[in-house]
């Protein structure tokens, strides 16, 4: 059996947040080479340095998809027969979207850096869930493919 993906999108940390974790391990790096000659000069910037590098790209990346009839955003998913409306929230109605308009039992998969939400109702009269509310750079197109 082939998997059928209708939509794929991983949500990466933009550019401008990786400079202040990179000049904090830099900072650190420093300070535990504090003028020592020899490997305890040069070991801590290419450990710290490219770990922080993996850190920042792996914890603040995630998955939304849609595929084999299901939604799957982060590590949660359901299946789409067990969704209602779709709504793309713009990015000037985040703010409200994410604030006093937000359930709190809802479902969240929310990246700072990435200005759309989609709210997805959730149909399933067991699931305690409402609705999810999930970033997305392309709105449009995961709408659609919930939709199809």
């Amino acid at each position: 059996m082939t998997a059928t993906t209708t939509f794929r999108e991983r949500l990466y940390v933009t550019w401008w947040i990786w400079p202040l974790p990179l000049l904090a391990a830099a900072l650190l790096a420093a300070e535990v080479h504090m003028g020592f000659p020899g490997v305890r000069s040069w070991l801590p910037y290419v450990i710290l340095l490219p770990l922080t590098a993996v850190l920042i790209a792996k914890m603040g990346s995630t998955k939304v998809e849609v595929a084999d009839g299901e939604l799957r955003a982060g590590d949660a998913h359901i299946p789409l027969e067990l969704l209602g409306d779709v709504e793309v929230i713009a990015p000037e109605d985040r703010r409200r979207a994410m604030g006093r308009e937000l359930d709190p039992a809802a479902f969240v998969v929310h990246r700072g850096w990435v200005k759309p939400l989609v709210r997805v109702r959730v149909t399933d009269p067991e699931d305690p869930t409402p609705y999810w509310v999930i970033s997305t750079r392309r709105p449009d197109e995961l709408a659609a493919a919930i939709k199809s």
